[in-house]
């Protein structure tokens, strides 16, 4: 409990510091794909509410809710539609985000050792050029970054670790954001007009106690991700431009804390902040400060 609660203080003391929070292009959230605690039951379904704080005055207000049907004790199919409002000194804009299809394929325990892996995609409601009275935004305000994308990853638990990697591929680009830096009247974000966006890669390491009633479960972990490659924007002549310092590595801290209310639901608390940063962040995903609240129902 001391280290969890040691834990729980160094992402306290350094969320003042904005910066590149998590991929909220999805890869971050893919790894409730693994979740084996309601496998006794064939569906849940979880919604979620988040705010979190982002680069300039931008703040956000990002729910979601996921379906998850379970076919067989080895493999199951889950749904999620995501909202976003972003709120700034641009104005308020709010969306439907993106909406993901996620398989998982649970392989066999052996020794106290299990694979499991999962792929899908993400398909976008926007093509990333939401306006305020007529006016372009950038990335930050906008809900989706207008891709469809997809998803690869595993998992190998063993005892009370779990270590997932992913991938993150952008397939298809339906960007259509019109934003210059030039003509906003302000140098905080950069220009994205037409914006192009490399991969992402994820390595997580998670650790889980639960207590000896077995109603609260704390999961600390980490997260490594990977930006391959800088992205680009069409400049005002119509070339293309590379965004030099987009690429690059973040590092994470997550602290996740569920209750069991009953045995067919939980509420969880998710708290996360950044260690290790990126240069540059076009793609609107800066946030120093990440709360998440969410309930599941299975049955």
């Amino acid at each position: 409990m001391k280290k969890i609660l040691l834990f729980f203080g160094l992402l306290l003391s350094v969320n003042n510091s904005f910066s590149q929070g998590c991929s909220d292009a999805g890869i971050c959230s893919i790894n409730h794909g693994f979740d084996a605690d309601a496998k006794q039951f064939k569906n849940t379904l979880e919604l979620a509410s988040i705010y979190s704080l982002g680069d300039a005055d931008v703040a956000y207000f990002s729910p979601y809710v996921s379906y998850t049907k379970r076919f067989s004790e080895r493999f199951s199919f889950t749904a999620k539609v995501t909202f976003s409002a972003a709120n700034g000194s641009f104005g308020t804009r709010s969306q439907f985000g993106d909406s993901f299809l996620i398989g998982n394929y649970t392989f066999k325990e052996k020794d106290k050792k299990q694979w499991s892996v999962l792929t899908g995609f993400k398909f976008p409601f926007t093509a990333s050029n939401l306006k305020i009275n007529g006016y372009s935004l950038p990335l930050d305000y906008q809900s989706s970054l207008g891709t469809i994308d997809l998803f690869l990853g595993t998992n190998f638990r063993y005892h009370k670790w779990d270590f997932n990697a992913a991938i993150q591929l952008p397939i298809v680009n339906l960007n259509k954001n019109s934003y210059f830096r030039e003509y906003a009247g302000t140098d905080v974000f950069p220009s994205t007009n037409l914006f192009e966006r490399k991969p992402d890669a994820l390595l997580r390491a998670t650790y889980s106690i639960k207590t000896p009633n077995q109603k609260f479960t704390f999961k600390p972990n980490v997260l490594f991700i990977y930006h391959l490659g800088n992205d680009s924007y069409a400049n005002i002549f119509g070339q293309r431009e590379s965004i030099i310092g987009s690429e690059g590595l973040t590092v994470n801290g997550n602290l996740i804390t569920s209750y069991n209310l009953t045995k067919q639901s939980s509420l969880e608390l998710s708290l996360a902040t950044p260690f290790v940063v990126r240069e540059v962040r076009p793609d609107g995903l800066t946030r120093s400060f990440v709360l998440g609240l969410y309930y599941q129902y299975s049955f």
